[in-house]
């Protein structure tokens, strides 16, 4: 009892369903939350990859500034060495400089050693909440 397609119904004016099986209005609606589902995805990983590019973009700009700190520390690291020379044996002034940054490098490998030992691994509040899964399917709630 299907009839030929006409016009399609603008948004918001009724449909006339009278003369439409039950299985006919599953299969159309199954169809359309497929096509909604697929395009929700295709509109995700189009922004995805946008957002991807831009992060791209702004890591290659962070890593060109760390490059370009490093070369300052570099160049004043020197010109210490060199005004510490000034006044003493070059040997001993570099020496000077070297302790420097044994000392700085000592000090941020034991806060990023200490930072690191207090991550978490596991996803606490996503395990939590997939446990939870299986009884809300049920139809039951914790």
């Amino acid at each position: 009892m299907t009839h030929a397609p006409g016009p399609a119904p603008r948004a918001g004016e009724p449909v006339d369903v009278a003369d439409t099986s039950v299985g006919e209005l599953m299969s159309n609606v199954l169809k359309d939350l497929s096509t909604l589902v697929r395009q929700e995805v295709e509109l995700a990983k189009a922004e995805v990859k946008a957002e991807a590019g831009k992060a791209a973009k702004g890591a290659g700009m962070l890593g060109g500034a760390g490059f370009a700190g490093y070369m300052v520390v570099l160049f004043l690291s020197i010109a210490l060495w060199q005004g510490l020379a000034n006044v003493m044996d070059a040997g001993w002034a570099a020496l000077i400089v070297a302790v420097v940054w044994v000392i700085a490098g000592a000090v941020l490998y034991a806060t990023g050693r200490r930072e690191v030992r207090r991550v978490n691994p596991k996803p606490e509040r996503t395990v939590e909440t997939l446990q939870q899964v299986p009884d809300a399917v049920k139809g039951e709630r914790r």
